[in-house]
């Protein structure tokens, strides 16, 4: 539409109009300009506390060290790519836009690009920055109103300190983009992986072709250029994982450290950790707050449950336990297992399992448990893995921790150590036990569904990969006893003696 001179002499009036109001707030602030200017510069020199001073409503909680050291080197390095993979809930969109409108604002950049999903998600990702320049009363104190009138939209402004902000989304045309003279030098790939596309190849090498065609080419060789991805890992290949191996940097932080403990502890308490990941399956905590995209089914494809019979019927039952090594009870340790097995015919029957993190006298107290749980109904053999680097623990810890246990308990429990040499642990699991459950002779007790051992061990199941990028320890000891059981079968079959004088055909069936 053409602009008439009486809609441009409107809009001027419109502009001082705004301005006028804005000094009018701007009243907060009673510094002179000697003294705005005076702070402005020690500001500028430490980046951290100049967030912390212009986004004072951002900044309730104290930065992570992982925060401040993202933030350093973007601003530290005028050519830097980086990507940027942290859980759900750790700011990181937030993070880059406190890193970019430092480096607009005190002009070291003057060309910024938001490339997401959609045309409507980049918009969406680049508003904050557009509201913060239209009403931080701060910003416009200290830089002075940043609103330009008449070229102000939500997919493209730029603002009075002379940076330009565009927001372009996935397969759209973002080339010839410029700022005057300067082409992008920042470029934000945000949310730019979807679960639907990263199930198509073809979708993902698209959109990746197009990053590295049509918005990389955006930038001009001779201009230093940031580039930062913001993305979790939600499949083995996605684009987030292409640019992190391509990366100067690729900062992975998950919700929890490998201890199992908050990596933003004054924002995410542990408590508030657990409620929000109790709300959602395993697979989506791992995928969402973990980096870790685990499928389910991916071996296991189904898991049967049913009715565990009579433990009388069972010629004798096995517990297997498979300790895990210390005594960490954090979220992110190995679990220790002990499970109650037996078999019928070609079933195996998980009868009732314990899987968790706990002590090592705990460890002990589930095979204490579990044969009261049979109550001497049926012969019960139990048995510990024992490798060869497991051996010297068996004979210091397990072996004076069971003696206690009998004296104290007053139980005849005795735990033959498994020191059979095993195999790699993924395959061994996928060989014996797939077959297993794929013809429905791997059964989980029905009345035990509901414990939350038992989850811990279907989750486990469900998740199990080669890869094993998920914790396994319930499955390696539903292996090791099903070994143990075959190897005491065999062993109880009866042995048939050929006497010399037999004088039967000896090819006879």
């Amino acid at each position: 539409m053409t602009q008439t001179q009486k809609d441009r002499d409107a809009l001027r009036e419109w502009a001082v109009f705004y301005e006028s109001g804005l000094r009018r707030q701007n009243s907060d602030v009673n510094l002179t300009q000697a003294q705005i200017a005076k702070d402005r510069t020690r500001l500028e020199a430490d980046p951290i506390e100049w967030i912390r001073f212009f986004f004072p409503e951002y900044c309730k909680f104290e930065f992570a060290e992982f925060q401040i050291k993202a933030i350093r080197r973007c601003i530290k390095h005028e050519e830097w790519f980086e990507v940027l993979s942290w859980a759900r809930g750790l700011a990181k969109s937030t993070t880059v836009m406190f890193i970019v409108m430092y480096l607009a604002l005190t002009k070291k950049k003057c060309n910024v690009m938001m490339a997401s999903a959609t045309q409507d998600s980049a918009v969406r990702l680049l508003d904050p920055y557009k509201k913060q320049l239209e009403e931080n009363a701060l910003i416009r104190a200290y830089y002075g109103v940043q609103v330009n009138l008449g070229n102000w939209c939500a997919e493209e402004f730029v603002a009075k300190c002379g940076c330009s902000f565009r927001a372009v989304g996935a397969g759209n045309a973002p080339r010839g983009s410029r700022n005057g003279a300067v082409r992008p030098d920042v470029l934000l790939v945000d949310d730019f992986d979807t679960d639907e596309g990263c199930r198509n190849p073809d979708t993902i090498d698209k959109n990746w072709t197009w990053w590295e065609k049509a918005l990389y080419g955006t930038r001009d060789t001779a201009v230093k250029t940031l580039i930062v991805f913001c993305g979790n890992i939600i499949a083995r290949d996605c684009c987030v994982v292409r640019a992190g191996h391509m990366a100067d940097h690729w900062d992975v932080v998950n919700i929890r450290d490998e201890k199992g403990y908050s990596t933003w502890p004054s924002k995410n308490t542990e408590e508030s950790i657990d409620i929000a990941l109790s709300k959602i399956s395993t697979a989506a905590q791992q995928t969402e707050y973990f980096n870790n995209p685990v499928t389910e089914g991916e071996v296991f494809k189904e898991i049967t449950y049913g009715k565990v019979p009579d433990l009388k019927k069972f010629q004798f039952l096995v517990i297997y336990g498979d300790p895990a090594p210390g005594e960490n009870k954090s979220k992110n340790s190995s679990t220790k297992s002990c499970i109650l097995m037996g078999m019928i015919g070609p079933k195996l029957y998980i009868i009732k399992p314990c899987l968790d993190r706990g002590l090592n006298a705990e460890f002990i107290d589930w095979y204490v448990q579990l044969l009261e749980y049979v109550g001497g109904k049926v012969p019960v053999y139990c048995y510990m893995e024992n490798n060869k680097l497991q051996d010297p623990f068996f004979q210091q810890v397990f072996k004076p921790l069971v003696g206690k246990a009998r004296r104290e308990k007053n139980i005849q429990l005795y735990i033959q150590p498994d020191e059979a040499r095993k195999t790699d642990k993924a395959t061994r699991i996928e060989a014996n036990l797939e077959p297993l459950n794929r013809e429905g002779n791997l059964i989980f007790n029905e009345a035990e569904r509901n414990n939350p051992h038992m989850k811990r061990l279907d989750d486990q199941f469900r998740l199990f990969t080669l890869r094993l990028k998920f914790p396994a320890d319930g499955p390696d000891c539903v292996e090791g006893g099903y070994c143990i059981i075959k190897k005491k079968i065999q062993q109880l079959v009866p042995v048939t003696v050929i006497h010399r004088n037999d004088r039967r055909n000896p090819k006879r069936l």
